[in-house]
């Protein structure tokens, strides 16, 4: 269950170390055990179904990865800190720190930590948002036929 922070009680969330904030729990990534992810967490920063915003904050361990997947609903995602690289669509992406990432609607995504840090990004959401919808095998045969797509699904799969 997401944790709703309601921004009239709690003005401020002071970070209180090492991209935690106060007052807020760290959560796991998700609790869908069809999807495959590794070594990742998450924070909600502002919830507000008046805004219909979510702000969240996803911290990737090296050699961790999000969940390839696609929503309807678009996502905003900002790079605070580490390296790393992501698809969308049909294109990979080096994202180093202060890099905006737009995921279009129904696209798929996928985030990934390189390096000896962790990557950890902001994510702007729609606050009442659909579920995920994880790939076919049709779907990853066709994101396949590009072979840096390809290359890169590979890496998680550690083929």
């Amino acid at each position: 269950m997401t944790e709703k922070i309601n921004i009239r009680k709690q003005p401020l969330h002071r970070k209180a170390h090492d991209f935690r904030w106060e007052g807020v729990e760290e959560l796991p990534y998700k609790e869908d055990k069809r999807a495959l992810f590794k070594t990742i967490t998450r924070q909600t920063l502002f919830s507000d179904p008046e805004l219909r915003g979510e702000l969240r904050y996803f911290e990737i361990a090296p050699g961790g990865f999000s969940t390839l997947e696609r929503h309807e609903h678009v996502h905003a995602v900002l790079i605070l800190r580490g390296s790393g690289r992501c698809l969308v669509g049909k294109k990979v992406l080096a994202l180093e720190v202060c890099d905006l990432v737009t995921v279009p609607a129904m696209t798929w995504h996928q985030f990934r930590a390189t390096g000896g840090t962790p990557l950890g990004f902001l994510c702007m959401v729609n606050a009442a948002r659909d579920k995920p919808q994880l790939p076919t095998p049709r779907d990853i045969a066709a994101l396949k036929e590009d072979a840096q797509v390809a290359a890169f699904l590979s890496e998680a799969a550690g083929e």
